[in-house]
């Protein structure tokens, strides 16, 4: 069986046994908030900060303003330090909890200084060559975990062929995963005034394997001496993590509305 076959069959396989949605009018009561890289894998960087850092201080500031004024809503985090999880480990987290959201924080990198801005991913098809090298390089932390060929059941971040054929199976949440990823990007640009790319589409694994809505936010370019130092004061990351909280508060009042 050639490369391409098998990793369609897989493709396949994966999609059908997460296609199981929630009944409508459902209750956003809990939400995972995964702070991406941390440990032994660091990220991207710029000249003086980490990604693994920066996304773990918004991570803890966007669910710190969850618990602080919307009462009854369950905030799990993914890590609360800088500790090293698997792709496949943060989104059986979010399994586990039979979380209603998933957000992931990260932060971008490109090697043009002048990028700058915001963009939130949901899983879908590549529109882009550029959606397509932000996937690639957020997926290619499996290689840092043991058997990663068998844990993420043949899936190469290096490969072409991988990243077409995964990039296959859409998520059966992506109408709702939308819907919170606007949100958020409005509000990047509205309230926080941060240049917001829109959302957008691309294959990650850990939005694939997730079962619920779920999104992962670029907050910003570190490659940007401006960013980085927006990001790297705890009053830009309280207005992102702010941001990001309203986000979540408009989506859970939308999806409730519903019942």
């Amino acid at each position: 069986m050639n490369i391409r076959t098998k990793l369609f069959l897989i493709a396949i396989t994966l999609l059908n046994s997460s296609a199981t949605t929630k009944p409508a009018g459902i209750i956003v009561g809990t939400v995972v908030i995964d702070a991406g890289h941390g440990g032994k894998d660091p990220g991207t960087h710029g000249v003086f900060l980490k990604e693994k850092d920066v996304a773990l201080s918004i991570a803890l500031k966007v669910g710190g303003y969850i618990n602080q004024n919307i009462p009854g809503v369950k905030v799990v985090y993914t890590r609360t330090t800088d500790q090293y999880l698997g792709l496949d480990e943060r989104a059986a987290i979010a399994n586990k909890h039979k979380a209603d959201l998933f957000i992931c924080i990260h932060a971008n990198a490109v090697g043009r200084e002048e990028a700058h801005g915001t963009e939130t991913y949901v899983m879908g098809l590549h529109k882009s060559e550029g959606n397509l090298d932000v996937a690639k390089r957020e997926n290619s932390v499996i290689l840092l975990d043991q058997n990663y060929q068998e844990r993420y059941e043949g899936f190469d971040p290096n490969s072409p062929e991988s990243n077409i054929l995964f990039s296959i199976a859409q998520s059966a949440f992506q109408e709702s995963s939308i819907k919170f990823a606007e949100k958020v990007e409005s509000q990047f640009k509205k309230r926080v005034g941060r240049q917001s790319h829109g959302v957008k589409q691309a294959g990650f694994w850990v939005l694939w394997r997730t079962s619920m809505p779920s999104v992962l936010i670029e907050v910003g370019f570190l490659t940007n001496q401006k960013e980085e130092r927006f990001l790297g004061d705890p009053n830009g990351q309280d207005l992102i993590a702010s941001g990001i909280y309203r986000a979540f508060k408009e989506y859970k009042n939308q999806m409730e509305a519903l019942n």
